[in-house]
């Protein structure tokens, strides 16, 4: 997308410790450090491209405080206290501009039952359908091709992508975020064995997001059996994400992509799970616990536990597993040479 920042803007929004410097240059894209030419901005988040700060042809550089140095001819150092989160503001700028809000009303090819209630700030866009009894919040916006099943209730502020679909009875909290083709309420994996068949157990529960949730693409959170399968205020899951029925998620959680939580399973606050972690239901895991990639969890943890392997073991003790397994080879080589010396 064309962007055009003057930087008299960029001081303006995002609101610098320090400048040094200065350019005459109109910031038209964001680049990394080593790629960044004229007319970029860059910055410095991760301390490994440090080096890469003194070459960097970006005519405006985020920086943190600490960094040492100063600007080349024609560049503006701006000094914040989060490089990171300063990018988050300007691009914030940016996503206003790339999805500019529409006008409040109703698309003529949507389909909104008669016995729905939409906020009169609220867009629903085209080719959307919101059944009998459901509710959209105020100054929500339905993208395209989303599904509201009966009953179902949908806060204020919330932003549902093009596909994405809230079904029967299921509830979102308000300025829930849910990208393309995320799924809220799909029934959960539930089967009985009887007389040699595979017996569909009815999934009559909801699923109930708090505040501030956002859902990745792709990701299916599972309606409960019963009662309800629950995301606490806060939490983010990343595309491609499987919730199973019944799982009671706590505040502000990471679930990063391919993850899966079988169902019954509890996670507290500030739990984060790591790319295809994989974790068995009827299971706890304590808040603040953490989960390396490609983990297997089988067990329940304790509140601050660090994790990794399959099966998940903390931290440091799978790592020295790791080292000694890596020395295997050269242990069986020296067993197999004082064998043959000892005949």
């Amino acid at each position: 997308m064309q962007i055009a920042f003057a930087p008299d803007e960029l001081r303006t929004v995002l609101q610098p410790l320090r400048v040094q410097g200065g350019t005459t240059e109109i910031i038209r894209g964001i680049a990394a450090l080593g790629e960044a030419v004229p007319g970029d901005l860059s910055f410095l988040s991760n301390p490994k491209y440090r080096p890469d700060v003194p070459g960097s042809k970006a005519s405006v550089v985020l920086l943190p405080e600490s960094y040492q140095g100063e600007p080349g001819p024609n560049q503006m150092y701006l000094r914040v206290a989060n490089t990171s989160v300063a990018v988050a503001q300007l691009c914030t700028r940016l996503e206003q501009a790339m999805w500019p809000r529409p006008e409040a009303g109703v698309h003529p090819s949507a389909v909104v039952d008669p016995a729905a209630v939409v906020a009169a700030t609220a867009t629903i866009g085209p080719l959307c359908v919101v059944e009998a009894g459901a509710k959209i919040g105020e100054r929500c916006y339905l993208q395209a091709q989303n599904f509201i099943g009966r009953g179902a209730r949908v806060g204020d502020d919330c932003w549902l992508m093009a596909g994405s679909l809230v079904a029967t009875e299921c509830v979102l909290g308000d300025r829930v975020r849910l990208q393309p083709g995320a799924i809220v309420g799909a029934d959960g994996f539930g089967y009985d064995f009887l007389q040699g068949k595979h017996v569909k157990i009815p999934q009559v529960g909801t699923v109930v997001l708090g505040d501030d949730v956002e859902i990745g693409a792709n990701t299916t959170l599972d309606r409960a059996r019963f009662s309800s399968t629950y995301i606490g205020e806060g939490s983010k899951l990343d595309n491609l994400v499987q919730v199973g029925h019944n799982v009671k998620m706590g505040k502000h959680c990471l679930i990063v992509s391919q993850a899966g939580i079988a169902g019954s399973t509890t996670l507290a606050d500030y739990v984060v799970l790591g790319g295809q972690v994989g974790v068995a239901g009827h299971l706890e895991l304590g808040k603040g616990v953490q989960v390396g990639a490609q983990a297997g969890i089988n067990t329940s943890w304790p509140a601050g536990t660090t994790l990794r392997g399959t099966p998940a073991m903390p931290y440091m003790d799978e790592q020295r597993i790791t080292v000694l397994r890596n020395r295997l080879p050269d242990l069986f080589k020296r067993v197999a040479e004082l064998e043959k010396k000892l005949g």
